[in-house]
């Protein structure tokens, strides 16, 4: 709770940007000691000394140890406060549902996860996203809620937080996805596409705040997050990097989002699916086919491991998906010149199978110069990177750009971190 003398404080503007820089400092580990702050700043002692006892007032930070000594007293370190609140991230993909509660340096403190088909609608899908909320926040009653992210599989204006005609997400088209998360937690909700999740993930795995990237996920659908200069980039309606609905070049293949030849249904998990069924059908040998027999339906997943484990036709099927993959990629590669290309997703874990092809056409398809430093690698398969990219959101968008708005009030709220936008 914020003092009076911490809300005329406020008011100061000079002062409110030296002691928001002093924080922030402390909480990226840029310095961590009153002397190391002052050398850093430029500000005097007994400025340094009155901003720190501020932030310490408003429970932004905290005395630690002391720290080693340079000839004269030790000075006692400063720690940011990550423990006083927590984040929630929900991940939803086409088929399941992931929450996670994360502390505010970025930390996933526990998680839970559901089976679940998005195309259930909106309604149904909040309701079961709450209850899984409901049981993380009655194992860890101890912090209030500060922020939210979503996920989702789909286009998203991000200043709305409305999906914008999400092509597997039937009736979820301009539903105002955060009005439920603010009026239950009174805290700021972000929704965006959960690739961009993803490359924000990897931004955070890297610790490289400026990276050119692009993180192309090979799931049930094909999506891309594009960060340049470690920063997102979403475009004009929220379809930058939307590359699963490109057409590819002589294909008649119907895709779910209404049109023919898209690269998601030539490539995407599902089509792969629907060619390993007909294939099966037509007498196809192999591991699918016995799981098949069995009553195990081909999946994504499947079909990945199968591939990794020698099966003919998950190989074609993994090749034939990394190659019009890489086609595409390859026109991205050409037109954004990104350091790296990190591949993820439910068909790419089938690993070095589906990288080599996609190396070959991306090296084969696009310009010398973009890529002569160009790297090319699997994601970590990490069922969380989804939560974690969540939480470096959140992180973001509280402390890079609203912390100005809500650092007084002591804690962010809806109607605070709304006021200047």
């Amino acid at each position: 709770m914020a003092t009076e003398s911490t809300l005329r404080f406020g008011a100061q503007t000079d002062e409110v940007t030296s002691l928001l820089r002093i924080v922030n400092m402390v909480r990226n580990g840029e310095a961590t000691t009153r002397p190391e702050i002052g050398r850093v700043t430029g500000l005097g002692r007994g400025v340094v000394t009155q901003r720190v006892e501020q932030a310490i007032e408003m429970g932004f930070l905290e005395d630690g140890e002391f720290g080693p000594s340079s000839g004269g007293r030790a000075p006692r370190t400063l720690h940011f406060r990550a423990e006083q609140a927590r984040i929630i991230v929900c991940a939803l993909g086409a088929l399941h549902i992931r929450v996670g509660l994360a502390a505010l340096e970025g930390d996933i403190i526990d998680e839970a996860h559901q089976d679940w088909d998005i195309a259930r609608g909106p309604a149904e899908t909040l309701d079961a996203v709450m209850a899984l909320i409901d049981e993380l926040l009655e194992r860890n009653p101890d912090a209030p809620v500060w922020a939210v992210t979503v996920g989702i599989p789909g286009p998203v204006d991000f200043d709305s937080g409305r999906p914008v005609a999400p092509p597997i997400m039937p009736g979820w088209n301009g539903f105002d996805v955060r009005r439920r998360f603010e009026q239950r937690f009174d805290a700021p909700v972000w929704v965006d596409n959960d690739v961009n999740l993803l490359a924000l993930s990897e931004r955070a795995r890297r610790n490289d705040e400026h990276v050119d990237l692009i993180y192309c996920k090979v799931g049930s659908g094909i999506g891309a997050g594009l960060l340049s200069q470690g920063r997102i980039h979403r475009g004009a309606n929220g379809a930058a990097g939307d590359i699963g609905h490109v057409r590819v070049r002589d294909s008649e293949a119907p895709c779910r989002c209404g049109k023919l030849g898209c690269l998601e249904a030539v490539a995407g998990g599902w089509a792969l699916v629907r060619e390993a069924e007909q294939a099966i059908a037509e007498g196809a040998t192999g591991y699918l086919a016995r799981a098949a027999a069995a009553g195990e339906r081909p999946t994504p997943e499947r079909i990945a491991r199968a591939a990794e484990d020698g099966d003919a036709l998950a190989i074609s099927l993994v090749q034939r998906s990394a190659r019009v993959v890489g086609e595409s990629i390859a026109a991205l590669v050409n037109m954004f010149n990104p350091g790296v290309i990190v591949i993820g997703g439910a068909v790419a874990a089938a690993g070095e199978l589906f990288l080599a092809e996609v190396r070959q056409r991306v090296y084969e398809l696009s310009l010398p110069l973009a890529t002569r430093d160009l790297s090319i690698v699997n994601s970590v398969d990490d069922e969380r990177e989804p939560l974690r990219g969540g939480a470096e959101l959140a992180r973001e968008q509280l402390f890079d750009v609203t912390f100005p708005r809500w650092f007084a009030d002591g804690r962010p709220s809806v109607t605070g971190v709304r006021a200047a936008s």
